[in-house]
């Protein structure tokens, strides 16, 4: 059997430490492969602080910016996923937890990767003691070893 496709298309500001390309692509692909998810399509998109407000809104109807929102579906077979990430909110979340910029970056393609294979997590504070939480943890570990 042929290994699975995977294709990332990340459409994210050159400045924002973290989102290239091959960064993108190799994280969500380690994901995809420890879920052994098959064939996937996966696009990430940075967005300002007001279009992920207008976003959240619209979809949510949550009158505020945040750091991550990401869908999946299946099509023919395919795993399809969108994640879009807000930089500012995440470097905000960056220095308030006091870690590197790239690493909240990369927790939030892992997050939005997570939820685009059908995991969630409860809202408020029990979302860091969930098993999602637990397991994007586990792969940012993972990715960010790999990356330095």
């Amino acid at each position: 059997m042929p290994p699975p496709t995977r294709n990332v298309t990340v459409d994210c500001p050159r400045d924002v430490d973290g989102l290239s390309g091959p960064t993108v692509t190799r994280a969500i692909s380690a994901i995809l492969n420890g879920e052994d998810a098959g064939d996937a399509e996966f696009s990430v998109a940075c967005l300002s602080g007001q279009r992920m407000r207008a976003l959240n809104r619209r979809l949510f109807g949550h009158d505020r910016s945040t750091d991550v929102i990401a869908f999946g579906f299946f099509h023919t077979h395919v795993l399809v996923g969108d994640i879009y990430i807000c930089p500012s909110v995440a470097r905000r979340s960056a220095v308030e937890l006091k870690v590197p910029e790239r690493e909240e970056l990369l927790r939030l393609v892992v997050h939005g990767t997570l939820h685009s294979l059908g995991y969630d997590h409860p809202a408020g504070r029990n979302r860091c003691k969930s098993e999602m939480w637990r397991l994007q943890e586990v792969y940012l570990r993972q990715i960010i070893g790999v990356g330095k």
